[in-house]
């Protein structure tokens, strides 16, 4: 998996971040951690990651303004020789002469948001982990169904596109159709998208493609989703012996994470929407404590006395 970047620019405009200066260079960042440079004010850069966002807060700043002029120079100068990939002052503090003097003369781009730091701070690490998250991209389809994200795999002409629009006709949301961007956001959680360029389109062979958004409104699609349970569908293959009770959990390994999925045969007659929708509520139930296939097996083994 290649490392995830996002552009300096691309912040500026999710948050609205005033520029109060802002380097010609193209600015890259590719650190989702970011740090309020206290003990760096002071001097001390043991352990100082300049690939950082620095946030200039409350407590920084009162802290340099009482600096003397020359010691408040010495320092930033030490701050700036380090080359921070950005700072962004926050709760619309005001940077210093000194301050504004330093990183036109370093090319160090300067921010400012009207966000109260700690609020500031939690919204820009979330984002940045998103951007940044470790991505791969599969053939697939992703929809929402009931609240549940379902991604939809198997080989290509076994039916996932038309299952996926009988899905959105059925009241459901469409995320991403043939390929899907999977991005592991923290150690729980994998959301997927679609690329930008094929967005809310689907291909619907012996039609071509549709606007999904476009045919069936607004609220048939979705740009992102959590990913909840993955769908393998496979041709109908006769003898093969396939799951009937449930019992036994299968998993789907994503970038490490395990999560539950079922084989589902692709036969003519079956309605593949109206399984899936049965399998995205049953998926929810079992996360809310309530599992069918137990509870039957519970009865039927109370029943012959077992």
């Amino acid at each position: 998996m290649a490392k995830q970047t996002v552009l300096l620019k691309t912040l500026i405009n999710d948050f609205n971040l005033k520029t109060y200066y802002m380097p010609e260079r193209e600015v890259v960042v590719s650190n989702a951690n970011i740090n309020r440079p206290g003990l760096p004010l002071t001097g001390f850069f043991e352990h100082f990651e300049p690939s950082r966002i620095q946030i200039i807060g409350k407590s920084e700043y009162n802290y340099l303004a009482e600096l003397p002029l020359e010691m408040r120079q010495k320092r930033l100068r030490q701050f700036m020789c380090r080359e921070p990939i950005a700072i962004v002052y926050s709760t619309s503090l005001e940077p210093c002469e000194t301050m504004l003097e330093m990183v036109d003369e370093f090319d160090i781009p300067l921010l400012q948001t009207e966000r109260a730091t700690s609020e500031f701070m939690a919204a820009l690490i979330s984002k940045l982990s998103v951007y940044l998250a470790p991505c791969i991209t599969r053939h697939g389809v992703l929809v929402e169904v009931y609240g549940e994200g379902v991604l939809i795999l198997g080989d290509s002409g076994v039916g996932k596109s038309e299952t996926a629009i009988e899905l959105v006709k059925r009241g459901h949301r469409l995320i991403a159709d043939d390929a899907v961007e999977l991005r592991r956001v923290s150690d729980r959680t994998i959301t997927g998208t679609a690329p930008e360029i094929i967005r809310h389109y689907v291909e619907l062979r012996g039609i071509g493609v549709i606007d999904v958004k476009r045919i069936f409104g607004i609220g048939a699609v979705k740009d992102v989703e959590k990913i909840d349970l993955v769908i393998n569908l496979e041709p109908w293959v006769q003898g093969k012996m396939y799951d009937r009770l449930g019992l036994e959990e299968e998993y789907t390994d994503i970038m490490g994470l395990k999560i539950v999925s079922n084989t589902i045969p692709v036969h003519p007659g079956r309605n593949m929407a109206v399984i899936i929708e049965i399998a995205a509520i049953n998926n929810r139930q079992k996360r809310m404590g309530y599992n069918t296939a137990q509870e039957f097996n519970d009865r039927l083994m109370k029943n012959i006395g077992m």
